[in-house]
């Protein structure tokens, strides 16, 4: 169970149509910039009163994904950062957006999500945005959507909103597919499914990942930080979006 600091709820009048009210938030949300959203049910997850998450995720540019299959970039680096950025502006909106309706609401921005030695948060984007349907956990450890693949960057805030929640996804989707695994030039992936029970250290091993991610990214930009892309630039998902017209 993951305890996070909640304030006490405040409440109003509120919106009687509750539906209406997760209408309005996603057409809040995408203006502001998700390409997809959903909301999760995380009670066994959270204790507190907020136990409602609300998953958004962005795609990044099909030019830039392109160009990590030979190695990462520096607009790949750029990219990374100016995500994260609008991912912050996205879910500060949001939660502003159901406190203004009398509800509590926390955003897991940058600045508030905090990893420990072991990449660790305590709560996930990864963990709300299978529960909230956005997609499963690859082989290649990242979210795997059906629009954009592994070619996403994540963020999420939780709320006692009631918010419909909508169908998690607790199984992978990747088959016999091993793409991902063969390419990993650190072989870091097991090439084991994902199921929600599962730790990630069955998955991969994330010193031997970052160790490699820190050379590649050194050797092709100068940048010594752990970024590499190649795992979900290669995915089938992600071939996928990168074939298909973006309108």
């Amino acid at each position: 169970m993951i305890v996070i600091k909640q304030s006490k709820a405040v409440w109003t009048e509120g919106v009687a149509d509750t539906e209406q009210l997760k209408r309005d938030l996603y057409s809040l949300l995408t203006e502001k910039g998700a390409a997809l959203m959903g909301v999760a049910d995380l009670s066994g997850v959270l204790d507190g009163e907020m136990k409602t998450g609300v998953s958004v995720a962005v795609p990044i540019p099909q030019d830039i994904v392109l160009d990590l299959q030979t190695f990462p970039t520096k607009a790949y680096y750029d990219a990374y950062h100016s995500l994260n950025a609008k991912l912050d502006d996205i879910v500060l909106c949001g939660t502003a957006y159901l406190r203004k309706h009398g509800y509590c609401a926390f955003a897991n921005t940058t600045k508030a999500v905090k990893q420990d030695i072991n990449w660790c948060t305590p709560l996930p984007h990864k963990t709300v945005a299978t529960r909230a349907g956005l997609g499963w956990i690859g082989k290649n450890c990242l979210l795997v959507t059906k629009k954009y693949g592994s070619a996403v960057r994540l963020s999420s805030f939780i709320t006692n909103a009631p918010l419909s929640p909508d169908s998690p996804i607790d199984e992978s989707q990747c088959g016999d597919c091993r793409v991902c695994v063969e390419h990993c030039p650190a072989d870091a992936l097991t090439g084991k499914l994902w199921d929600v029970k599962m730790k990630r250290e069955e998955l991969f091993h994330k010193e031997a990942c970052k160790k490699m991610q820190i050379e590649r990214m050194k050797q092709a930009t100068g940048i010594e930080t752990d970024l590499c892309g190649l795992c979900f630039a290669v995915c089938a998902y992600t071939q996928s979006y990168l074939k298909r017209e973006e309108i």
